[in-house]
């Protein structure tokens, strides 16, 4: 398999964990947002959307979107499962994911930064109050939808997929300077998944495009 994948991305964030908590061998294939390799005739053969991530099959077959992507490969490679329970608690489970991943991460991407600052002279100021607005509105809701559990994880003792959502997005957070001392339950799921290796080896510091600490 090749993943499309950038650094910094938190959607591909989620995919790479998910790929190595299953054990699922891939090769990472960088696409530099920042420089535009999302908007080449070549990328967009490949995902007419131009975002990031992009799997290929070895069969040639291409996945886009990270939650499609996922639910692939848990279908294909069941264990460890990304939703798990009965049909109440995977329900639950799927609303938090869903919670980050529609609500918060459309509005807190680079592509709405870029209009922002192209359309309407947004400052880097402006677009840092933009980020946390959206982040703290949306990890609001996030931890009100959590269940208070004392497991490290959102849902028990094994990261799903809210678990990645939330770790990927508290990421960008940390990026833009958003204090999450206000949500307990998230900051503890990300120290729970940081913890873990497999998620760990996928944190966007660690993948072979990143760019160099300053």
């Amino acid at each position: 398999m090749i993943l499309y994948s950038y650094w910094r991305s938190t959607t591909s964030y989620r995919v790479r964990a998910a790929l190595n908590l299953k054990g699922v061998p891939y090769e990472t294939r960088a696409v530099d947002l920042v420089a535009g390799d999302q908007t080449t005739p070549d990328y967009l053969a490949l995902n007419p959307g131009g975002g990031v991530p992009a799997l290929r099959l070895d069969d040639g077959t291409i996945l886009t979107q990270s939650l499609a992507i996922i639910d692939y490969l848990d279908a294909t490679f069941p264990e460890p499962p990304m939703l798990s329970g009965d049909t109440t608690t995977r329900a639950g489970q799927l609303a938090v994911a869903l919670s980050v991943a529609t609500d918060i991460h459309p509005v807190n991407n680079l592509r709405v930064i870029g209009q922002l600052k192209a359309r309407f002279n947004a400052s880097p100021d402006d677009a840092k109050a933009w980020m946390q607005h959206w982040m703290a509105e949306g990890f609001t809701a996030t931890e009100a939808l959590l269940p208070d559990t004392p497991a490290p994880f959102s849902f028990g003792d094994a990261p799903t997929l809210p678990d990645l959502c939330i770790t990927a997005q508290a990421y960008n957070a940390h990026r833009w300077g958003l204090d999450l001392a206000p949500f307990p339950k998230i900051a503890r799921v990300e120290s729970a998944c940081l913890a873990n290796p497999a998620i760990a080896a996928a944190a966007p510091e660690r993948q072979p495009d990143a760019a160099p600490p300053p």
